[in-house]
């Protein structure tokens, strides 16, 4: 997904938060968020927070992937 597509993308989601995005320096998650973003999800939120570079992508919710 390009970064254009990922812009309207993040724009037209619902209120629902299921997903949780990360990288270009915005994330929506951080490290403690692990219960629900996972592990993965919660540290690439964090690492992003940290400024690292982290390529621009998402998190589905824990709670989306058990119902």
């Amino acid at each position: 997904m390009d970064d254009r597509n990922f812009a309207v993308w993040q724009e037209s989601r619902t209120t629902a938060e299921w997903v949780y995005t990360f990288g270009d320096g915005k994330p929506e998650g951080q490290a403690g968020m692990k219960n629900l973003l996972g592990g993965k999800g919660a540290n690439l939120a964090e690492m992003s927070n940290l400024g690292l570079p982290v390529p621009p992508g998402f998190s589905i919710t824990t709670e989306i992937c058990t119902s």
